[in-house]
């Protein structure tokens, strides 16, 4: 009996280790299916998110003179000062693909400008190629706002690239000379009535003496001047006369012109004229000037107004061929209209009379009689008669 209760009990103990083993099991095996749940669920939300993570990172495809060029929005967003760093760079709400999801960009530059300023994105500075000139580059780092100077321009052509290098720093350096030195002449000259400057450049060490009694004849006393030695130089070269002219244009002024002059500074002599009359000889200097006007109304300030005189001429077509109106008398009669004082009316009879008399010419002859006797007597009002 104690046997076989002691093999219950061990059979009892068995199958508790089994049960417990199988919960166990079981609790295992639920947790390894929350894990792989979980993994699943997080790798979904993976995928779920990686398109929208993944889209600033695929490149884009920009047409530019029918050629096709794929590039990273990356390198352009690094440079957000340019405009494609803008355009693509604001979450390219601006932009707008083609039917082939292409974005066409930088119209009327040519791919091989754009493959060239594309170098600029990747390493800071643009290699100009030797079949693209410095001009066509330089206008085409203008419109895509990429700064043009030595450090991100490298060329073969130097005198190309000094020359755009050139009117660029004419350009600033002019501003500032119509900021400070012309400007406030102009304004002396608006506030006098004037609607026009003329400013002559005189060296710092040039000194005008004219005399009070003896000016110059040429109208020298309307110019305005300024010494600057600085200034002199910068008109020494017809480029920067073309670029000033250009920021003067850009301003709103009209009517410019840049050159050279002669300019009077002293008096040299004075010579007597026949007659008695002095004659003041002056030195002239040739200096550069600037010239330029800010009217309105030119056409209009140079137009004469002469008086308005009725015409009487005929200038209706139906009135001159039509026949002219008659004037009737109380019977009924055509008045004749009123010989001019002088004229001499000779009809028919008068000639085949004198022909009929015998005289041949009388009828001739006395015509010209009467013109005689009509100059004789319109003589005083230097009036002569003409013949019918």
């Amino acid at each position: 009996m104690q046997q076989q209760q002691q093999r219950n009990n061990n059979n009892n103990n068995n199958n508790n280790a089994t049960t417990s083993s199988t919960q166990n099991n079981k609790a295992s095996s639920q947790n390894r299916t929350g894990a792989i749940s979980k993994n699943v669920s997080s790798h979904n939300a993976q995928q779920q998110q990686s398109p929208a993570q993944n889209e600033n990172l695929e490149n884009i495809a920009l047409l530019v003179d029918n050629m096709r060029f794929v590039i990273e929005p990356s390198l352009f967003t690094a440079h957000p000062n340019t405009m494609l760093g803008t355009m693509f760079g604001t979450g390219m709400q601006f932009t707008h693909t083609n039917d082939r999801g292409e974005y066409e960009v930088a119209e009327g530059i040519s791919h091989t400008v754009f493959r060239a300023i594309l170098d600029y994105y990747k390493n800071g500075v643009i290699k100009c190629p030797p079949t693209v000139s410095v001009t066509e580059l330089k206008e085409a780092c203008d419109y895509l706002l990429i700064p043009f100077d030595a450090t991100t321009v490298r060329c073969q052509n130097l005198r190309g690239l000094l020359h755009e290098l050139s009117n660029e720093g004419a350009k600033q350096q002019f501003e500032v000379f119509l900021e400070s030195l012309v400007l406030p002449l102009m304004v002396q000259s608006a506030q006098r009535g004037d609607r026009e400057c003329h400013v002559v450049v005189l060296l710092d060490d040039d000194v005008v003496e004219w005399d009070e009694e003896f000016p110059p004849q040429m109208g020298e006393e309307y110019c305005q001047t300024i010494n600057s030695t600085a200034m002199h130089r910068f008109f020494k070269y017809i480029e920067n006369r073309d670029v000033a002219k250009q920021v003067m244009k850009d301003r709103g002024l009209k009517k410019i012109r840049c050159g050279v002059e002669g300019y009077p500074t002293h008096k040299e002599k004075v010579r007597k004229r026949p007659g008695g009359r002095p004659e003041v000889i002056y030195n002239y200097v040739q200096r550069p000037f600037i010239h330029m006007s800010w009217e309105k109304e030119e056409a209009k300030s140079r137009h004469v107004d002469f008086q308005c005189v009725k015409s009487k001429s005929v200038t209706n077509l139906a009135e001159a061929t039509a026949d002219p109106p008659l004037e009737l008398d109380a019977s009924g009669n055509p008045i004749p209209p009123p010989q001019p004082v002088g004229e001499i009316v000779y009809d028919q009879e008068d000639l085949d009379g004198g022909a009929a008399a015998g005289g041949g010419n009388f009828g001739m002859g006395r015509i010209l009689n009467d013109l005689v006797e009509a100059a004789i007597i319109n003589n005083d009002n230097n009036d002569v008669p003409v013949p019918p």
